[in-house]
Parts: structure tokens; sequence; C-alpha cells
């Protein structure tokens, strides 16, 4: 498949792009600073814009001729330090407006198939956070969260063949750690490795499986 992927650079973005190019997939990595991604990867199925999410020429440019998008759009920066001083870099509200640019190019240029990541805790998964989380969301993430509530209420309404994924904490740990992705919002461990994520982001656009769902990724517990 041709696979776009907005937010290429960042953590998961990235562990997204190298499974796809694993298993064969052209890719097309945009973000601000997508030429990153070809200075530490060659493949010749690899296509790097850089853009910006919120200029929606950029995003209607990148969505044409695709199969499907994968939108993993976020602020890198320090948390404590995007509540106290708001971001440096990027707009608080990249994932919304992101989203809303590249649902209007899907519709446009009539590309069905969306993935995006939003994070454990709100929509159908509210409510089933841990007590730490429920402390830690409004107190140092809260602006953030907020935005993934409009960006989750945006597919929503899209139209679109459009799969929400919310994983829990992520990691960047190593190693081949199994996923549990649950539509019910179960959870096994509260950490969840990037790597693992982008295996579930593979195989949920190989398999066109939880169209129209929102899926909790966690690590799956022993016995899973």
């Amino acid at each position: 498949m041709k696979i776009l992927v907005l937010g290429a650079t960042g953590g998961t973005g990235a562990a997204v792009v190298a499974e796809l190019l694993t298993r064969g997939h052209d890719v097309t990595a945009f973000s601000r600073h997508a030429e990153s991604l070809l200075d530490s990867r060659t493949s010749p199925s690899l296509r790097a814009i850089t853009g910006d999410a919120t200029d929606p020429a950029a995003v209607d440019n990148a969505v044409a001729g695709q199969d499907a998008v994968v939108i993993a759009l976020g602020i890198t920066e320090n948390p404590f330090r995007v509540r106290l001083l708001g971001p440096a870099h990027t707009a608080m509200n990249v994932r919304s407006h992101g989203t809303s640019n590249v649902v209007a190019a899907m519709r446009r240029h009539n590309v069905r198939r969306l993935l995006v990541l939003s994070v454990y805790g709100i929509g159908p998964t509210a409510g089933r956070l841990r007590l730490s989380d429920k402390i830690f969301y409004p107190l140092v993430i809260g602006n953030q969260v907020a935005d993934h509530i409009r960006q989750e209420e945006i597919v929503r309404r899209s139209g679109l063949d459009w799969t929400i994924a919310q994983p829990v904490h992520l990691s960047d740990e190593e190693g081949p750690t199994p996923a549990l992705v649950s539509p019910a919002g179960e959870v096994g461990g509260w950490h969840v490795p990037r790597t693992a994520v982008g295996r579930v982001f593979a195989d949920t656009l190989e398999k066109s499986a939880y169209i129209g769902e929102s899926i909790a990724v966690s690590a799956a517990a022993p016995g899973h």
C-alpha cells in the first residue's frame, strides 16, 4: 500500500514508518523535519516531505495518491514545560488542526482509510485511568488531552474508514513485546513500547481491522 504518515519523526510516528517499510509498503513520511529520516534510513520505498500539518496546501499535496493515512501528530517537548510556557516549536492544537486538514484532503482525493494515534483515557476509555493518571492528566497534560478530544471528534464525524488507537503510556523499550489490542478498552500493562504500537498500526492497516472503532493498545499481560 501507499501510506502517508504525518508526524513521522516523532517517536511513535518513526516506529510506524519503520514497521511499514519492513513490511514492504511505500511510505510517505510527512513532518517539519522529515529529511532527518532520510539521514538515518535509506529505502527506495521511503519518500520524505518536509511540511507543517497545519498548512492545508501542504497536507493536500501529501494526501494525493495515497491508499491510507496515519496521523501520529503530537508535541515532543517536555510536558511540564509545555504546561507552564506552551510549546516552543509546535502549535498547541496541532493534533486537531492537522487532523481537520487531513480529513478535508482525504475527502477531496477520495482516500478512505485513516488510522489516528490518540491517548488512552478519553472518549470510550474515559474514567478507566488509574488514580495517578487521573491526577497527572489535568495537572500536566490537560491542554494536550483536550486537543486529543477535539481530534477524536473530528475523526468520528469524518465519514471515513477510520480507526482511533489509544495507547497507554509509551516507552522506548526495545524487543518483541506483544501488544494487547482491545476495542473494549481492556489494559494489560500500563506501559507499551512504541515499536509494539508500530506493529499494531501495520497489522490494523493490512487487515482493514477495527474500522469505525477505537482500540486500546497496551502491553499484553501474561496469559493474554
